[in-house]
């Protein structure tokens, strides 16, 4: 696939609400996963990390609504824009936030997710 074809294919299932599967389909065995602040979760190696940081945080938040818009792709990787309207569940909380998630892609698969916000 080029590209451009895993660029749309991930970019579709997250607009249609299926970020796991994006994942499972795409991320190599190696992928790293780089967070826009510091501790534990800042930097997650593998597909079983990665699996269950995103598991994670699904369990403590709860999802109203993803708009994800892209991709906007440049050489190997791209980009995906997401506007989220979720409750903490700890706190109760309800956030609206944007985020850029940058793919770098490397022989077919996902080897970096790099979000910020």
């Amino acid at each position: 696939m080029s590209i451009r074809e895993i660029a749309e294919a991930f970019a579709q299932l997250c607009k249609d609400g299926r970020h796991e599967e994006a994942g499972e389909r795409f991320w190599a065995d190696s992928v790293v996963s780089r967070e826009a602040m510091e501790g534990p979760m800042a930097v997650i190696s593998g597909r079983a990390a990665v699996k269950a940081k995103s598991e994670w945080w699904y369990a403590n938040h709860t999802v109203h609504e993803v708009t994800t818009e892209g991709p906007f792709i440049h050489g190997e990787q791209f980009a995906l824009r997401f506007s989220m309207d979720i409750t903490a569940r700890e706190s109760g909380q309800r956030i609206q936030a944007t985020e850029i998630g940058l793919y770098t892609v490397a022989d077919g698969k996902v080897v970096e997710e790099r979000f910020f916000y």
